[in-house]
Order: structure tokens, then C-alpha cells, then sequence
């Protein structure tokens, strides 16, 4: 048996391993995303240590909010409704305690009035404090939820919310993206990897490495102790194109090869040894890319660079090892195709400025839009507008706010939280805190003992003695909650507002701290998911800032490396630019705000901009060393190169649209973010690096 017939009968080994992995991917990886309260840091970082230390002191339970609507809520009737719903939800395993309507004072009590009535006085909260989830993820929710149903009808409108439910919503999202569109989208690239390429093996073979590189990722990954997290749902789709890209370049020089080989075996060879030195740095920018996120604090951005760095060397390594077996089982192209004129873009001088101009203008106008980019989204806008589940969220938002803060305070003087000039500082900075337009409710050390004033006989005593009367009462686990046993701290406990919000929760939190300095009070921690949130916020934007230049940075000097030149250098620096630019400028422009999910579409959009402008300089280069004078140079490169990179952009393009079918907005908008950026960055690489890589050469001044 010849080599080359071996070769052709290889093919049938890829399949089989790939079935293999997907195998093993499907009965051993967890593809469950791993969202939970702290999702957006790790226990160890700074931004969650704070609330850690919060929850150490104060310790208290995870609350579910229950809206109950109905059109009279003082009634009898009303009352008993709630009540048999608390029983319900009383009986759900992880459920520790409801307050509600049905057990307290909600009409007379200064607490309960304040978080059980909503504001418009149409419905009521129970409040169903929790554990941690003791049988796996989304089985208390889905018991709450089954419970709620039961109860609900046209006079009784129950809604869902609190910390727990909606993670377990963006956990649930998050995997139905991962599981469905994950596999439209693979259809997808495959329907039009057909239609370009009219080559059952070539789209055999596509998808086998593709889905393999992928599948590997994730074992890999898992192996490693990654799991699929926020940012990780959508790895499989990045590796799916990482390896495409390799394909479809060479696939190109295969094509190519064969007119002047003869033969597929031969022609096999020489397009991957023309198309591996270009792999390979695009591999390695990429590779950088994603290993400069571990330098980031928040851990979905420190999870994407570990699994992504991972699926950018798997990806090389599938594509040019399972791949190329197809192609030797794909006939040469015929004669009739080998030598028909090919279509290319031509590099005149009048082209050349209007190519400039435009991309100049284009670059301009989108990067008045980057100030405006919004990287601290409310919490609501990770749900589609108009939908009934985000509407539900939004009207207990309004009523009483859905985003915890917490807030520990000392008395400035380094005095007790217990005497009776602490106790009328705080009740006056509680009263002043109510009436921010950002705050939707305050639960304060000062309106327990407002609370426990109530109570006869006792109501006068003064502070200190007070709490040591309620120590032995049912108000003791609720004043460890707000009070320290020393006495010397207190826990301010507030539920934000998301809905409507137009100021960065950063500058909502300095106006809070101002607040409790100007009562003679001193902040000590600062934490909750409002916070973490808002700190979440500036990482991103420091993200975006620093990680995109830092990455153009590290490309200039590997195309300095590739091309040894430095005007070739200097044009791609000045192309890859504007890539980031025009895409989060776009976004500015358009009111779409920028989630820690959409936030690496740039990086994505960017490091596929990064591939097709070292295709066109390695070729370029080759071109040059033949012979040829730096301008015909960058022709001939283009007029190869130019059907790959578009096929790759378009091919990309479609299969990242499905995403926008997606009922997830983060996923929406990550998907447009990189079509967006594809688009732009195959139209730099044509029309824009070829101009400034051959400016100012006799050949381009006499076109």
C-alpha cells in the first residue's frame, strides 16, 4: 500500500477517535455551569473577601423574595392565602424560615412594614430565608417554583426573585446556550462550509476536528479543575472557530498547491508547510491573549483565559494532525477550475485613499461612542425586556429594591453602637438612606430596636439594657444579625434598586459612605452583590482598556518578529486598533451595555483579526523574498488570500449569528460583538494593512 492510498484510508481514524471523545465528553464532563451567589469573584479575591468577612460577622441566611399581588391585602382571606403558601414553602428542603403577612405585624410594625408591604400597597413579600442548595443545583428553586405555581391564579399573582433565583436563572440560561445553540451553531458552520467548499470529505472533516478540539477543551479543562462557568458556556463555540481558522487557511493553500502539484498527496505537504509558520503566531497571539485574563481579579475572566489558553494549543494541534486526512481523500481540482481568472481587490492609489478615509472615519465616529460604553449594567438587563419573568423581577425592584448591600458601621469615636446618641445617629442616617432614590429598603440596627420598642413595660429602657432584654426573646437571632456581641459594630442590611439606575454603583456607594461619615458614623466593610457588582464594573472597563492595549502591544512585537519590517509592523499595529474601537464604540453608539459575559467578544473579534493580518504578512513576505518588490508583494498576498479570509469572516460571522437567537441577552450581545468585529477585522486586514504595509513604495505612487 502507497502512502498516498494509506493516507486516503486514514480518515476513518479521526472519526473514531472523535466519537470517542464525544463520548467521553458526554458521559464524564459536567457541562452543568457553575453559577452561585460569589460567581462573580473567587472566595480568595479582595473584591469578595470583604463580603466574606461581612457574612462571618453578621451571619445570616440567603433570602428568596415571594411578591404577592391580590386585590385586597388586608383581608382575611388574603391572609389565609398566604398562609397556606407559607406552609407549602415551609416543607421544601433548604427552606430555614418565611416571614410573611401570615406570622407578622406587617400593618404596625416600623421593620415589617418596611420590607413584607410593597410600595403601591397592592402586594406583599414572604421572605423565605435559605441554606445553601443540599441536593444539587436548581432542585430548591425548582421546589419554590413548583410550590408557587400551585398556588398562583388570575387573584393571586406570586413572583419570584432574590439572589438565589436569579442565579439560578443565568445558570439555566447559560446551559440551555451551552447545550442548544452549541449544536445550531456547529450546524450551522457545517451548512456553509458545505456550501463554499462543495466537498463531502472537506466538511466531514471540518467538523470531526473542529467538534474534537472542542470536546478535548472541555475534557481537558475538567482534567485541570476548570469547570464551565459564566464565561465557559461559550468556550466551545470559540474553539469550534479557533480550529475552523486554521482550516479554512488551509484548505486555501491546498487548493492552490494542487495547480502546481498535480496531485493531492503533494499538494497536501506543501500547504502545510505553507501554512504552518502562520498557524503557529497566530496561535501564539491568541495563546497570549488568553493567558493574559489570568492577571484578571474577577473569576470568569480568570476561568476564560484557563480554558481558553487550552483550547488555542488543542486547537492547532487537531486541526493540523486529524484534518489533513480528508483532504487526501478530496481529487485535485479539474483543469476547467484550476485556471479560471480569480476575482481580487484592486490595491490602485485612488483605492488605496478611500480605503484609508473611510476606515479613518469609521474609527473616529465609533470611538466617540467608547465613553459611553456602559460596563456596569444593571442586574435586570441580563433578562430580555418585555419578558414576563423579567417583568416579574422588576416589580419587586420597585418595590423594595432587589440588589443586596451591605454595610458595616462603627461609631466614629471609636464608641459603642449601643447608647442612646449612636442609636439616634443611626435611626437619623436610616431615615436618610430610605430616602435615596437608589435604595429601596433598610433593615438597621435602629429599626430593630424601633422594633423591640414596641414591646410593654420594656419599650422605655435605654439602648444597652434594651438589647440585653431581648437576648432572651425571639428578637436575639435577628439582633446578632445587625448588632455585634461586643457591641462596638452594626450592620446596615439595604436592597437596591437595579431598574432605571444612571449612576455607577461606585459613585452610588461613595454617596452611601458620605452619608454615614456625615452622622458621625464610620464605614468599616462594604460588600454584597450590589458591591461586588459595581466592582465588577471597573474590572471590566480596566479589562477592556488595558487588556486591548496590552494586547496590540504584544502583537506589535510579534509582527515585528514575523515581518522584520517596521512599516509592515507599524500598519498592522495601526489596523488591529482599530478594531476594538470600532466594535465598542458601536456598542456605545447603540445603548448596548457591555456584561462580563460580551465582554471578551472583543478579544475574540480582535484575535480573529489577528490571523488573517499574519496570513497576509507571512505570504507577503514569501512573496518578497522571491523576488517580487515590497507592492506586488502585498498584491499577490491579497489576491491569494483574499477568498479564505472572507470565506473565514463570513463562515464565522453566520455561525456566531445563531447566537442572537438566544433569549439571553449577555449571549445576544456577545455574539453580535463578534460578528461585528469579524466583519470589521476582515476588512482591515484587506483594505487597510495592505495600504500601510506598501505605503510609500514607487510601485503604489505609480498605480
Amino acid at each position: 500500500m502507497t502512502a498516498a492510498s494509506f493516507a486516503r484510508r486514514a480518515a476513518w481514524l479521526p472519526m473514531v477517535f472523535s466519537t470517542s471523545v464525544l463520548a467521553v465528553v458526554f458521559l464524564w464532563v459536567d457541562l452543568t455551569p457553575k453559577v452561585e451567589a460569589e460567581f462573580f469573584f473567587s472566595r480568595d479575591d479582595p473584591q469578595y473577601i470583604a463580603s466574606a468577612e461581612i457574612a462571618d460577622r453578621f451571619p445570616t441566611s440567603q433570602q428568596i423574595i415571594i411578591r404577592a399581588a391580590a386585590p385586597d391585602i388586608r383581608s382575611e382571606e388574603y391572609r389565609q392565602r398566604v398562609e397556606r403558601l407559607a406552609d407549602a414553602l415551609s416543607a421544601v428542603d433548604g427552606v430555614v424560615g418565611i416571614n410573611s403577612v401570615a406570622n407578622r405585624d406587617a400593618f404596625e410594625s416600623p421593620l415589617w412594614q418596611r420590607v413584607l408591604l410593597s410600595a403601591d400597597g397592592r402586594a406583599t413579600n414572604l421572605l423565605i430565608e435559605v441554606q445553601p442548595d443540599p441536593t444539587g443545583p436548581g432542585t430548591l428553586i425548582e421546589d419554590v417554583e413548583r410550590a408557587t405555581a400551585e398556588y398562583q391564579d388570575s387573584e393571586f399573582g406570586l413572583v419570584v426573585s432574590g439572589v438565589p433565583y436569579v442565579v439560578e436563572l443565568i445558570r439555566r440560561n447559560l446551559f440551555r446556550d451551552l447545550t442548544v445553540f452549541s449544536v445550531v451553531a456547529a450546524v450551522v458552520f457545517a451548512t456553509i462550509i458545505a456550501v463554499v467548499y462543495r466537498s463531502g470529505a472537506i466538511v466531514t472533516g471540518t467538523v470531526t476536528a473542529c467538534l474534537t478540539a472542542s470536546s478535548l477543551t472541555l475534557i481537558v479543562t475538567q482534567l485541570v479543575g476548570g469547570s464551565i462557568g459564566l464565561l465557559t458556556a461559550n468556550i466551545a463555540t470559540i474553539v469550534f472557530v479557533l480550529t475552523l481558522s486554521h482550516i479554512v487557511f488551509l484548505t486555501a493553500n491546498w487548493r492552490r498547491c494542487c495547480e502546481t502539484s498535480g496531485n493531492t498527496t503533494g499538494a497536501v505537504r506543501q500547504a502545510l508547510a505553507l501554512t504552518a509558520p502562520a498557524s503557529f503566531w497566530c496561535m501564539l497571539t491568541t495563546l497570549f491573549g488568553f493567558v493574559s485574563l489570568f492577571l484578571a481579579s474577577a473569576k470568569p475572566l480568570r476561568q476564560l483565559g484557563m480554558a481558553g489558553a487550552i483550547g488555542t494549543a488543542v486547537a492547532i494541534v487537531v486541526a493540523y494532525t486529524m484534518f489533513p486526512p480528508f483532504l487526501h481523500r478530496v481529487p485535485p481540482p479539474s483543469g476547467h477550475h484550476r485556471h479560471r481568472p480569480r476575482f481580487h481587490i484592486p490595491l490602485r492609489h485612488a483605492h488605496r485613499r478611500r480605503h484609508l478615509f473611510a476606515f479613518l472615519l469609521l474609527v473616529l465616529v465609533a470611538s466617540l461612542g467608547v465613553p459611553r460604553v456602559n460596563t456596569d449594567p444593571d442586574l435586570l438587563s441580563y433578562f430580555a425586556s418585555g419578558d414576563p419573568l423579567r417583568e416579574g423581577l422588576e416589580a419587586v425592584d420597585r418595590d423594595a429594591g432587589s440588589s443586596p448591600l451591605n454595610l458595616v458601621i462603627r461609631d466614629a469615636a471609636d464608641g459603642r453602637v449601643d447608647t442612646n446618641d449612636a442609636v439616634e445617629r443611626m435611626w437619623n442616617l436610616h431615615l436618610e438612606l430610605e430616602g435615596d432614590s437608589s435604595v429601596g429598603s433598610v433593615v438597621s440596627p435602629a429599626l430593630i430596636l424601633a422594633e423591640a420598642r414596641r414591646a410593654p413595660f420594656v419599650g422605655r429602657l435605654p439602648p444597652a439594657q434594651l438589647l440585653d432584654f431581648l437576648a432572651g426573646t425571639a428578637l436575639s437571632g435577628t439582633m446578632a444579625a445587625y448588632i455585634r456581641p461586643d457591641r462596638q459594630q452594626g450592620l446596615f442590611f439595604l436592597r437596591m434598586h437595579e431598574a432605571n439606575r444612571s449612576e455607577q454603583r461606585s459613585t452610588v456607594i461613595d454617596r452611601i459612605e458620605e452619608r454615614v461619615r456625615a452622622h458621625g458614623l464610620a464605614p468599616v466593610l462594604v460588600g454584597g452583590l450590589y458591591e461586588q457588582q459595581g466592582q465588577l464594573g471597573a474590572l471590566i472597563a480596566s479589562s477592556l482598556r488595558l487588556g486591548l492595549a496590552g494586547l496590540v502591544i504584544l502583537f506589535l512585537g510579534i509582527a515585528f518578529f514575523v515581518s522584520r519590517d517596521l512599516r509592515v509592523t507599524a500598519a498592522m499595529v495601526f489596523s488591529l486598533a482599530g478594531i476594538p474601537l470600532l466594535v465598542l464604540g458601536s456598542f456605545g453608539h447603540l445603548g448596548r451595555a457591555i456584561d462580563i459575559i460580551s465582554s471578551p467578544a472583543a478579544n475574540v473579534a480582535l484575535a480573529m483579526g489577528v490571523d488573517s493580518m499574519i496570513h497576509l504578512m507571512v505570504r507577503a513576505r514569501r512573496f518578497r523574498s522571491s523576488g517580487q518588490t515590497q507592492w506586488e508583494s502585498w498584491t499577490s498576498a491579497q489576491r491569494e488570500l483574499w477568498q479564505p479570509i472572507v470565506g473565514a469572516a463570513f463562515i464565522v460571522s453566520a455561525g456566531f449569528g445563531i447566537l442572537g437567537l438566544s433569549t439571553f441577552p449577555p449571549t445576544q450581545k456577545f455574539g453580535l460583538a463578534v460578528i461585528l468585529g469579524t466583519v470589521v477585522a476582515a476588512g482591515t486586514a484587506l483594505l487597510v494593512l495592505p495600504y500601510g504595509a506598501a505605503a510609500g513604495s514607487a510601485e503604489g505612487d505609480l498605480a
